[in-house]
This record gives structure tokens, C-alpha cells and sequence, in this order.
């Protein structure tokens, strides 16, 4: 009777494996839209991505709220504004950072029997409640901030003082400080981590897998071996690294038999840091990081799943990073409420369905507390509000910082499908799509204003 129990045990977990998707999200550091083939065509190779590319489908219209490091990361993984979340700016360590009283995917995850795990970069808190293996993860292994925020930064060491940057793993601190050498490591040990998680749990319960590399944000480092090795400096080296880690999450689930059972993601945070020149990728979009123009934005976002995304596709609908937590709970049948998340299931218009229409009305940017900009849910209008943003006006080359300066842009209506560098204020010609966007915006701030 017992050997009965278990073997139907057994299948039924298996059943459990195989319909419903493992999903991993690999989700890079201040990358830029066209560091990757084929979203741009950088001066080196990136054959995995390229690949990942042509088995899935290439999003050119995919949206972040804020483009700062742990608002954007607080955002995707509560699919919640960082105005209802709290998260804005970058969370400095020893900060709470995200409250627990704002579920995870995670922890969802977790609770409906996905085995769940996370390398790499957390920066969503820094204090026992608010780190990863609080947060519903069963594995975790990388840096708790970001890796410039070291005593070796000696920009973040006049500001913060001689503070170590600790490397951690299921919960304790494995290595105290972390070294120069130790960074080189960064994006080897998270791919490690990941496919031996993938080999580990292929063909038991289904999993989720946040790999969240710290490169390419600076300061950059890779392993010796791919030192030199894209012929495009240090950028395209990091950028070559980050390349084979794809490929090795790749071929992990290939070999392990789950491939076409797996849902895999790779986008960025937000755009480059531009100031840091050759040390930063390069955008086709208006501005960078920390601003809310499309450069900063606007991250490139491939998708694969063989069960239902046809191969080889672009596909040019908008939609926003907090759109991924309801979606892909849906797709593992997780019952979520609309009050869970700001973000709606858009897996019909990301399969490419042709009456799929966008379940929001609009989509709202902010940097800090200050809301920024309004984009109408298909990604046509965008207003930007009355700010200012950092403009760089001489780029640093080789780990410099360049130097900046603050512009202010009026309010101002650009037309994205016709003017995607954001040039041509349209303000005038569309007073009332100006009106909406502006009383939408309004609408957001006095929800969401409170308690700030």
C-alpha cells in the first residue's frame, strides 16, 4: 500500500512538473537596448542571446516604471508601482528596503509548490526581513546591493565610509568583503549556481529562478578568460561573459529535458549609466539611466517558451515590467485579485494574439517620488511632465565618471511610434491627448500619493 502511495505520489508530482512551466527570469544591471544581437549590432558576438532570439520572441516595446536599480527590481517582482511599493532610488546597505507587507513573485511562487531560487544581485534590502531567503526563496547566493557599493568605490567610501561588501549564500555571509578579484567572479558563480538549481530540480516540482547578474554595472569585471576576448574593450567582455551564461542556462535546460517546459526571460533593469562612456552600452533611445526618457526606460526583453510562443517572431506591442508577475502566475495557475498587483495578465498580446488588446489605459514613469511622465497603455503617447534630469555632457572613459548637468524638459507630447528619440513636442497639435495623460497622471498621484 505504501509503495502504491508512493509511486502515484511520485506521478502526480511529474504531472505537476511537466504542465505547469519552471520559469527562469534572467534580468541584467543597467544593460542597454542594443548591447545584444539582435536588438542592436554590437562590435562582438552574442551567439546565445542571438539564439534565444530565434527560438523565442524579441519584445521592442517593453517598459519599466523607474529606471533606478531597486525600483525597477521592486517593481518587477511585486508587479506594484514604486509608488504603492515604496521602493524608489537605490536601497543603500543596511536599509529595510522592500516591507514583506508587498508579496513576491517568489513567495507566491513558493506557496503554490515551486521550488524557487535567486543568484546574483538582490538589492531590494538589507536586514533580516527583507532578504531573499525571508522572501520566499529556498536558495540564494550573490550580493545584497549593488557592486559598486564597496570601500574599493572611493566616491561611495568619502560618502559612506569604509563599509565591507559582503558576499551571501542561503542566508549567512560566505566571503566578509568581497575583492576585486571576487567581482570577476560575479557572473560565473550566479550561472553556476543556476544550472546546478535547473539540474538539481529538473523533473520534480516546478521551479523559479531569478538570476539577477550585478554586470554590466560598474564597475565592470569578468573572468581572465574572456579578458579581451570581444575585441570591444572591457564593456564587450562583460557583455561576452553575460552571453555564455545564457548559454550555459540554456544548455542545462536542454540536457536536463526541460527546455520546451521552461519559460525563459532575459531584460535589464533599466538602461545604461551613460556617464561612465566606454564603460557603459549604448542606447538608440533619448538619455539613460535614471531618467525617465526612452533610453532609460525602455529595456530590450526576449521571451521563450516553446509551448506557445511561436519562434523567431518580434513582436512590437507595449507593455510594462509590472505586467510579468500576474502573467506568469496565470501561466502556472496561480489565481491572483487585480487589487494584487498594478500589473494585468498580457499574455495574449505577448503570444501575439491579433485581437489581444492592452488591458491597461496607461502606463506611469516616475524617478524618486516625482512622477515623471504618462504612456498610453499601447505605447503610442507619451507626456512627459515638468523636470528635470541628468544630462551628460561629457562622458568619463575607463571607470571615470563623466560630468552631468541638470536640464529641464516642459511639459511636452511625443508620438513614439513616429518619434522614438522623443524630438518633436506634439504638445500643440494634441491639446486633448495631452489633457488625458495629464488628468491620468493626476488620478495616479492622488491614489498613490499618500503616505510618502
Amino acid at each position: 500500500m505504501k509503495l502504491v502511495l508512493i509511486i502515484t505520489l511520485m506521478a502526480f508530482f511529474s504531472l505537476q512538473a511537466k504542465e505547469r512551466p519552471n520559469i527562469v527570469m534572467i534580468f541584467l544591471d543597467d544593460a542597454a537596448y542594443s548591447d545584444f544581437r539582435p536588438f542592436g549590432n554590437p562590435p562582438y558576438a552574442t551567439p546565445n542571446v542571438e539564439r534565444l532570439a530565434a527560438e523565442g520572441v524579441r519584445y521592442t516595446r517593453f517598459h519599466v516604471p523607474q529606471a533606478v536599480c531597486s525600483a525597477s527590481r521592486a517593481a518587477l517582482l511585486t508587479g506594484r508601482y514604486p509608488h504603492r511599493n515604496r521602493v524608489v532610488n537605490a536601497i543603500a546597505p543596511g536599509m529595510r528596503g522592500l516591507s514583506p507587507e508587498h508579496p513576491i513573485m517568489a513567495e507566491t511562487f513558493h506557496k503554490q509548490g515551486y521550488a524557487t531560487a535567486h543568484f546574483g544581485k538582490w538589492h531590494l534590502g538589507d536586514v533580516a526581513d527583507t532578504r531573499p531567503m525571508a522572501r520566499g526563496f529556498d536558495q540564494h547566493a550573490g550580493l545584497l546591493v549593488s557592486n559598486d557599493m564597496w570601500r574599493h568605490n572611493l566616491v561611495w567610501k568619502k560618502d559612506h565610509g569604509d563599509l565591507p561588501l559582503p558576499y551571501w549564500e542561503n542566508g549567512a555571509i560566505k566571503i566578509a568583503d568581497i575583492s576585486p578579484d571576487d567581482q570577476k567572479h560575479l557572473t560565473s558563480w550566479a550561472t553556476e549556481s543556476a544550472t546546478r538549481f535547473i539540474r538539481s530540480q529538473a523533473g520534480k516540482q516546478p521551479f523559479f529562478l531569478y538570476v539577477a547578474h550585478s554586470m554590466p554595472h560598474v564597475p565592470l569585471y569578468c573572468r581572465d578568460e574572456f579578458k579581451g576576448k570581444s575585441g570591444a574593450g572591457l564593456y564587450g567582455d562583460v557583455i561576452t561573459e553575460i552571453d555564455w551564461s545564457v548559454g550555459e542556462i540554456m544548455t542545462a535546460l536542454r540536457e536536463t529535458g526541460i527546455e520546451k517546459d521552461t519559460i525563459v526571460l532575459l531584460t535589464s533593469d533599466n538602461g545604461p549609466w551613460d556617464e561612465f562612456g566606454n564603460h557603459a552600452g549604448k542606447t538608440p533611445f533619448r538619455e539613460h539611466k535614471g531618467t525617465s526618457f526612452e533610453g532609460g526606460v525602455r529595456s530590450a526583453l526576449t521571451v521563450r517558451f516553446p509551448r506557445e510562443l511561436k519562434p523567431g517572431t518580434v513582436n512590437d506591442r507595449a507593455f510594462g515590467s509590472i505586467d510579468l508577475y500576474p502573467t506568469l502566475a496565470s501561466l502556472a495557475g496561480i489565481p491572483l485579485q487585480e487589487k494584487d498587483t498594478d500589473g494585468r495578465n498580457v499574455w495574449p498580446l505577448m503570444r501575439g494574439d491579433e485581437e489581444a488588446k492592452n488591458p491597461h489605459p496607461h502606463y506611469f514613469i516616475s524617478t524618486g517620488w516625482d512622477l515623471e511622465a504618462v504612456m498610453t497603455a499601447d505605447g503610442k503617447w507619451k507626456l512627459h511632465l515638468p523636470h528635470g534630469y541628468r544630462d551628460v555632457i561629457r562622458p568619463g572613459s575607463d571607470a571615470e565618471r563623466g560630468e552631468t548637468k541638470t536640464s529641464m524638459i516642459e511639459e511636452s507630447l511625443f508620438n513614439l511610434i513616429d518619434d522614438p528619440l522623443e524630438e518633436r513636442n506634439l504638445i500643440t497639435k494634441h491639446p486633448k491627448i495631452a489633457k488625458d495623460l495629464r488628468e491620468a497622471g493626476a488620478a495616479y498621484l492622488k491614489r498613490f500619493r499618500s503616505g510618502k
